[in-house]
């Protein structure tokens, strides 16, 4: 592989890796968990940005097995990475005595091997598995081969961390996914570096990145997800199609809301239509007489994620009103505002009002006995 090349590929995963910091970071000072994702992606991308100041060095880096150099840097990366979400959910330097005990086999090992180099005659490279066993017994060899049980401790961490972070109830199911793929990749990693090549190198980062950049679109997804719906808004007579016509030929975001004004005009005066739980996406398409494209499209410029959570909107709607009247006294009784089970009105109400709907249900009927 060429200088260069890696070089192109090493720059573009150090951005990638310090934008997910930025992104973490953020995040974090809403949810704490984050934070140590921030620390860890920011640390990672600065190295792989001075990896492409030095590109040339690893392309011409002398292979071998059980090569030290890449085995200590790689024993810093897994633990860097096995403290990622952290079962810790705290960054270091909030638990110095926790993160200390934690990486005190990495540094008494590090000290150990620095202190004994001098006298071992340098670094020795091997090119094969014969020459390891033929020197097994020395310092040099023993202290490789530490490090590499060592990072063993520190990848069954990475595997462990989902069954960990099970325990706090806010962390995303995502996240999970993404520990257990972040394990698999770094046995990739543990591979390449046993039998280092620096295609497999480079494959790895990209994996890597991939793994965090799909971190940080879900992120996003989650705040995108949480941001408050707009109020819904009545609309006395609809648009006819004349009109939408004319917009779309001078601004396309007016036509738009006018295509909106129709859809809100149709679900305003068919509340027998939306209210049956069989009502669904393709029925409205097919009511208001516009495609899935425009539909959604027209929905997603006033601030609806899609179709669904628009009908949705409505249905949570008519079932705080059905609550107010007490004609709905359980979450069982649900259908009457068109949903299909209990546990999905629960869910939708949850995520677009921001309080559990027994809570709403049982709220109410006190209200209603103190009245009495």
């Amino acid at each position: 592989m060429q200088a260069n090349i890696a070089q192109i590929i090493l720059c573009c995963c150090a951005t990638a890796e310090l934008l997910a910091a930025c992104v973490m970071a953020v995040y974090a000072r809403h949810r704490v968990q984050y934070l140590s994702l921030a620390w860890v992606n920011g640390i990672l991308g600065f190295i792989l940005l001075g990896e492409t100041f030095i590109a040339d060095i690893i392309v011409t880096f002398p292979s071998g097995i059980l090569n030290p150099i890449i085995l200590l840097a790689f024993l810093a990366g897994v633990f860097l990475q096995s403290i990622y979400p952290l079962s810790i959910p705290m960054p270091g330097f909030l638990q110095w005595r926790r993160m200390w005990n934690y990486a005190l086999p990495i540094i008494v090992l590090f000290a150990v091997y620095a202190l004994t180099l001098p006298f071992t005659g340098g670094i020795v490279l091997f090119e094969s598995w014969k020459e390891v066993s033929e020197n097994i017994f020395t310092v040099d060899v023993l202290c490789r081969l530490a490090a590499v049980g060592l990072s063993f401790y520190y990848i069954t961490n990475i595997f462990r961390l989902p069954k960990q972070m099970v325990r706090h109830a806010n962390v995303p199911r995502y996240l999970l996914g993404y520990c257990t793929a972040l394990g698999m990749s770094v046995l990739f990693y543990l591979y390449v570096i046993l039998f280092y090549d620096v295609k497999l190198l480079i494959i790895y980062h990209l994996i890597f990145t991939i793994l965090n950049l799909y971190l940080v679109f879900r992120t996003l997804e989650t705040i995108a997800l949480e941001l408050p719906l707009p109020a819904l808004e009545t609309v006395e007579t609809a648009p006819d199609e004349a009109e939408v016509e004319k917009a779309e030929r001078e601004d396309f975001n007016e036509a738009n809301l006018q295509r909106f004004h129709r859809v809100e005009y149709w679900m305003q005066n068919h509340r027998d239509a939306w209210t049956d739980s069989s009502f669904g996406r393709d029925r409205l398409c097919l009511e208001v007489g516009y495609n899935r494209h425009l539909l959604l499209q027209c929905l997603r410029s006033q601030g609806y994620n899609n179709i669904h959570d628009y009908i949705s909107r409505y249905r949570v709607e008519e079932l705080k009103r059905l609550i107010q009247r007490g004609q709905v006294q359980s979450a069982n009784e649900a259908a009457d505002a068109g949903f299909g089970t209990s546990k999905t009105a629960r869910s939708c109400f949850q995520r677009m009002e921001g309080t559990s709907l027994d809570d709403y249900i049982e709220q109410f009927t006190k209200r209603k006995i103190q009245n009495q």
